[in-house]
């Protein structure tokens, strides 16, 4: 019984960006607690394909295929899910993208695509989501930081601004959402084997670079990351709100 509280029986959750990596993690690990899956990409093949391998595993799910970087688009599927499917309980606002570039020559247009695709994405999907949410006064929202929102590192400038700006967000929204019983957190990964990182796990240098700097001394695995997620989803965390909890083997805790 002590562990109902952890339970996602009964509610619906929309993960962004989810038909691979960290996304596709969560999306099977609040699946595995209970909840309905949606979940969401702009390839559609790609996303079906994610499904179908989710449903094989018993797990009840559905596709949402469109952008998220598009006001309209948004706004249009939020309210076909709310309509068709029912109340998104819990959002996971994962979409994102990395562009590796020397600050002075990094091409304006990636630094706009950086902020509409790891910025403006959550800020679009979770004012849409969070409108629903407020009139239910009940939801969670779970945004993906990094240790990047805390770390600079060389060639990467951009990313640790959008991841900042995650930060912040988060932050904000539990400021403005926090009195209708919204809980908005967020999860920031330290480095995982994902596809977005996988010429880094390919590189023997950065690699050991990353395992010394790191006092679990090794690359995280993305199941490493549901438990939070799930923590973060269910009524465990009722009274946490505005948290940053990081996932990192303890990089962030050390120079």
């Amino acid at each position: 019984m002590p562990l109902e509280i952890f339970s996602l029986k009964g509610s619906r959750a929309l993960i962004t960006g989810s038909s691979q990596g960290i996304g596709l993690a969560i999306a099977e690990g609040l699946g595995n607690a209970g909840a309905e899956i949606i979940l969401n990409g702009r390839d559609a093949k790609k996303l079906s394909a994610a499904g179908e391998a989710l449903e094989a595993k018993g797990l009840k799910v559905a596709v949402a295929a469109f952008d998220v970087t598009d006001e309209t688009a948004v706004a249009a599927a939020i309210a076909s899910v709310e309509r068709e499917q029912g109340a998104i309980g819990i959002l996971v606002n994962n979409a994102g993208m990395q562009f590796r570039s020397p600050l002075e020559d990094y091409p304006a247009e990636k630094w706009r695509e950086l902020m509409r695709v790891n910025v403006e994405s959550a800020f679009l999907v979770g004012k849409a989501v969070a409108r629903h949410m407020i009139a239910r006064k009940q939801g969670k929202i779970i945004n993906i930081c990094s240790v990047q929102s805390e770390l600079g590192r060389p060639s990467i400038a951009p990313y640790t601004a959008t991841k900042g700006a995650i930060k912040m967000l988060t932050k904000g929204m539990c400021a403005d959402w926090a009195k209708h019983n919204i809980q908005v957190n967020a999860i920031g990964p330290g480095y995982f084997k994902t596809p977005l990182n996988q010429a880094l796990v390919d590189n023997p240098e950065f690699s050991s670079w990353l395992e010394k700097r790191t006092p679990a001394g090794r690359w995280g695995n993305v199941d490493e990351l549901i438990g939070a997620a799930v923590f973060l989803a269910s009524p465990a965390s009722s009274f946490v709100n505005g948290h940053i909890l990081y996932v990192d083997g303890g990089i962030t805790s050390v120079l």
